[in-house]
């Protein structure tokens, strides 16, 4: 690992921040705790709400943590594209018994940004992510200077680089295997499930760029950590890996459906939040998927209330299953012990890599 992540945890292992609830304090916490490098999901909060999770983290480790954030969204969105959802949506309203979202279907998209960096600059923590955009270059010398280590999430080549350009510290390159949203910088319809391979994208990126790199994307194991080290990642970032685990906040119905046999796949889509996303999928994924226009976070905020009355009504058929391509390979443990495993998974995989060499290096001497 290059010196810089090698800092901020004794294992090259990041927990991702899952917004929505996964990411918790107590996660964050036990994650750090193992040696791991925590992180809690800014997103979908307010400034207070993250600010309040900040003070649980601390009070449960004081190992390096981080904090992610969304950059605001600025596209300009359709709000009859919205309106026309709605209306595809009546019938999920009334079988749950639900009003959907009437105010604000436009709206900023800011998700507090300004607030919460102002707290992080003010309050600082040992790590900041930014996921959906590139912050502007005087935010990152502003954390810089404030002693927090930045990373950006990147899905391409060119993302990388501009995130360079603007002074990031690191990148989290997310293959297109990642559950949960893609992080491109830029929500562009006409690219939909065109994204690059973890493997295939770490090494275009490590070529491109000077900075280092934790790769994201369907990993579960330690040989897989192993595999995106040997391709060029300094760490990497599992997040279906922890969401299965007891401290996770995911609902009891998600972190069930991650080996249930009934949910065989993941797929991409804009059906819950108006951005591509990857779940497994379910009846509402299929019937309401390839209607949701490209609006985000108003097809989030519009279909909130439909996925937390399928959560009460313990339907997961009506839920936002986030998940990555990896997800059967799920494992129940708490977070500590499951960063352990993985720990040594890794370190056995990486011994096997070096018998390999050693075999290989002998025969070549032999045979010149």
């Amino acid at each position: 690992m290059s010196s810089a992540v090698n800092g901020l945890c004794q294992y090259p292992i990041v927990q991702a921040p899952m917004a929505g609830g996964g990411s918790c304090p107590p996660l964050v916490a036990a994650v750090s705790e193992a040696g791991g490098l925590g992180f809690l999901a800014g997103g979908y909060k307010t400034a207070d709400g993250m600010y309040q999770e900040i003070k649980l983290v601390r009070g449960l480790t004081r190992r390096p943590f981080g904090v992610n954030l969304f950059m605001p969204q600025t596209a300009q969105v359709d709000p009859a594209a919205v309106e026309a959802y709605r209306g595809q949506l009546a019938g999920e309203a009334g079988w749950y018994e639900v009003s959907l979202a009437e105010d604000d279907i436009v709206g900023t998209g800011d998700d507090g940004y300004d607030a919460k960096l102002a707290i992080l600059v003010e309050d600082p923590v040992p790590v900041v992510s930014f996921t959906f955009g590139c912050p502007a270059p005087d935010a990152l010398t502003r954390l810089r200077k404030a002693g927090t280590f930045t990373l950006v999430t990147v899905t391409s080549v060119d993302e990388a680089r501009a995130a360079q350009a603007a002074g990031a510290d690191a990148l989290c390159v997310q293959g297109i295997e990642a559950g949960g949203h893609q992080g491109t910088h830029r929500d562009d319809p006409e690219a939909d499930f065109t994204g690059v391979g973890l493997l295939a994208l770490v090494g275009q990126v490590r070529e491109a760029v000077a900075l280092p790199i934790v790769a994201a994307g369907g990993l579960m194991r330690g040989s897989q950590i192993a595999g995106v080290l040997a391709a060029g990642a300094d760490a990497a970032q599992l997040g279906t890996a922890f969401l299965a685990c007891p401290e996770s906040g995911a609902h009891a119905l998600h972190k069930k459906a991650l080996t249930d046999p009934l949910f065989v796949r993941t797929e991409l889509t804009r059906a819950f939040s108006g951005r591509p996303a990857r779940g497994l999928v379910n009846r509402f994924m299929r019937e309401h998927g390839p209607y949701a226009p490209a609006a985000y976070p108003q097809v989030h905020h519009l279909t909130s209330g439909l996925r937390k009355a399928a959560a009460a009504a313990g339907d997961p058929q009506g839920m936002a299953l986030w998940a990555g391509q990896g997800h059967r390979l799920a494992r129940s443990l708490p977070a500590g012990r499951l960063v352990e495993v993985l720990a040594a998974e890794l370190a056995e995989a990486q011994s096997g890599l070096r018998s390999m060499r050693h075999a290989q290096d002998q025969d070549n001497r032999s045979a010149s």
